[in-house]
């Protein structure tokens, strides 16, 4: 649960965080500054001995302000629209899931225990949130929702999967060669990143509304000080799961592909 609180919060400093810099510089050197923060705190995290909620959360905050600016570039700067980038990004993913199986050999989340797989994640994760950005954006301005009802769909779309899963079942698989989990309806893997692809705009449209002015339809409440709250809010978190370790577990007895003693939990 720590998880997703945390992934939303990230996500939601990610977008006005974004706005903050687009705004405030030139652009192009906004991504500049996104991309280079990006691969340094990654490179810290592929490099670590062992997993770091800091270094671990540090980076879900700077794939979320990079994977926004990817999606604002193709629909603002490019001038692409969301209905030609949105389904661009998601071609992206169908392309990394096969080849994280082919070359990984496996694909379920707890199965992360090398610097490959994680390699993997960390460019899914990326694709992810380009494609929130864009999905929330052709809700937001293309269909004309707005924040509030934007945030409502993106709510419900996040309940689905956790309704399907909790509706039915357990049924234990064989998935690309490892033993998951899954409920008739909707199998784990597509369940999580389903809901991991739907939190971005989910958290976008809700940190936009608090932060944009009142023509816009926010509340005005300005998108620096949403991400100083939202960043005071998630180094709280980050804190307790420092001092707890609530957020790993350990590796199972007999994995060979591993280079750290300890992974964290995705849930």
């Amino acid at each position: 649960m720590i998880f997703w609180i945390v992934k939303g919060l990230a996500t939601g400093m990610g977008e006005t965080t974004s706005d903050v810099l687009v705004h405030t510089i030139d652009p192009p050197v906004a991504v500049v500054i996104g991309l280079a923060g990006f691969v340094a705190v990654l490179t810290l995290r592929l490099r670590a001995a062992r997993y770091n909620a800091w270094i671990c959360r540090f980076a879900v905050v700077m794939v979320s302000v990079l994977g926004t600016m990817a999606g604002d570039v193709a629909h603002g700067g490019l001038g692409i629209p969301c209905a030609v980038s949105t389904p661009f990004f998601g071609a992206a993913l169908a392309v990394i899931f096969p080849i994280w199986v082919r070359v990984a050999g496996t694909l379920p989340i707890h199965s992360i225990h090398s610097r490959r797989r994680e390699a993997f994640y960390w460019a899914t994760v990326l694709a992810t949130f380009a494609l929130g950005t864009t999905t929330g954006d052709m809700t937001v301005q293309s269909m004309q929702l707005g924040y509030r009802d934007s945030g409502i769909l993106f709510a419900a779309l996040i309940a689905a999967p956790a309704l399907a899963r909790w509706r039915f079942g357990p049924v234990e698989i064989w998935l690309a060669g490892d033993l998951a989990c899954r409920r008739f309806g909707l199998p784990e893997i597509p369940a999580f990143w389903v809901a991991y692809i739907v939190t971005r705009p989910f958290a976008a449209s809700v940190a936009d509304r608090m932060g944009v002015d009142h023509q816009r339809g926010g509340l005005d409440w300005g998108t620096g000080p949403v991400s100083l709250a939202l960043c005071v809010v998630i180094l709280g978190f980050v804190a307790c799961l420092a001092a707890n370790r609530s957020d790993v577990e350990h590796e199972p007895a007999g994995v060979r592909d591993r280079d750290r003693a300890d992974i964290p939990r995705f849930e």
